[in-house]
């Protein structure tokens, strides 16, 4: 378990990170997402050492990150792994040696750690890969190599910085099935740093926003979503709908109860009235499917479309015309 305490960082009179209160559940995938320059990766930073801090604690298993000297440092580190957005393999080197180098600086025997290595290669689908070297292989296999690499100690904490940005949708999907995977079958504790809502949506159990170095929202991650709060809003910006100037325009929130019903047809039957479906998707979590729908009814229509909505546990907000949802 990770257990942060009124983290406070500072970079010379920049306050990055200011009074963080966060606790990660041991094996649970969690993300922190926020815009560029919030302190997301910072934060990551601390839980394992790489940045100091100015004031609070990091716990981690029980033990105190501030507290650790240089070799207890070093020690730590094995328990946890580091996933980065650059991949940081080693061009010299080929794929078997870069995954097995850690092992190496641990003086793991020669043979056990090259087993390692080529037993994680199997794992993450690389094996005919093993005596290729990093500049003959796709972005999506880089990273695969990197978590193999983060893993070869056997770590119980995996942290992974922005470790789809520099990937297309498609080869991130399949880094993000990957890292539910290991999360399920290893019993690992997975912590996502990143700016994409798809990935945070696909593969986390709770999140975290976080807006100025402060955490502005923490739960579970369809809770958040179904909730609509002001700082995920802000975080999603402004909807793209061409909202009527008439009229009372909603954004209608499906949760796994609703998508996949009748819902607006059913209501635009039982109230004889007309309803204009300006657009909407579909979205995949982790766990269910949720839906958003956006919907413009007549003025006079309104408080009956409101009643019909509250009465069926319909999750709703109305929309103003610029886009954003009112707070």
């Amino acid at each position: 378990m990770i257990e942060i305490r009124e983290l406070t960082k500072k970079f010379g009179n920049d306050t990055v990170l200011d009074g963080i209160d966060l606790t990660i559940e041991t094996g649970e995938m969690f993300g922190i997402i926020g815009r560029s320059g919030a302190g997301k990766s910072t934060l990551l930073r601390c839980i394992n050492g790489l940045e100091t801090y100015d004031g609070g604690s990091v716990i981690v298993d029980g033990v105190d990150v501030k507290s650790l000297s240089y070799r207890e440092m070093l020690k730590f580190r094995k328990n946890v792994g580091m996933i980065f957005q650059q991949f940081s393999l080693l061009e010299r080197l080929s794929i078997i040696d870069n995954v097995a180098l850690q092992m190496k600086f641990w003086r793991v025997p020669k043979n056990k750690a090259r087993q390692r290595a080529y037993d994680l290669l199997e794992m993450v689908g690389l094996t005919e890969k093993a005596q290729a070297f990093p500049n003959e292989l796709s972005g999506g296999q880089k990273q695969r190599v990197a978590i193999a690499r983060a893993l070869t100690m056997d770590p119980q904490i995996l942290l992974c910085d922005e470790a789809t940005s520099a990937l297309d949708p498609s080869t991130s999907k399949s880094i993000i099935a990957l890292l539910n995977s290991i999360n399920r079958e290893m019993k690992i504790t997975v912590v996502i740093v990143t700016h994409e809502m798809s990935v945070i949506k696909s593969s986390c159990d709770r999140m975290s926003i976080i807006e100025n170095g402060k955490l502005a929202r923490t739960g579970p991650v369809e809770e958040v979503f179904v909730e609509q709060s002001p700082p995920l809003l802000r975080l999603l910006g402004e909807s793209d709908i061409d909202f009527p100037k008439t009229g009372c325009n909603y954004k209608i929130i499906l949760t796994a109860e609703h998508a996949g019903t009748p819902l607006i047809t059913d209501m635009g039957k039982e109230l004889g009235i007309n309803i204009l479906v300006l657009g909407g998707d579909s979205e995949r979590f982790k766990y269910h499917t949720l839906g958003t729908i956006y919907l413009n009814v007549a003025e006079q229509d309104k408080l009956r479309v409101e009643e019909y909505l509250n009465a069926h546990d319909i999750v709703w907000r109305i929309a103003e015309e610029d886009g954003r949802m009112m707070e």
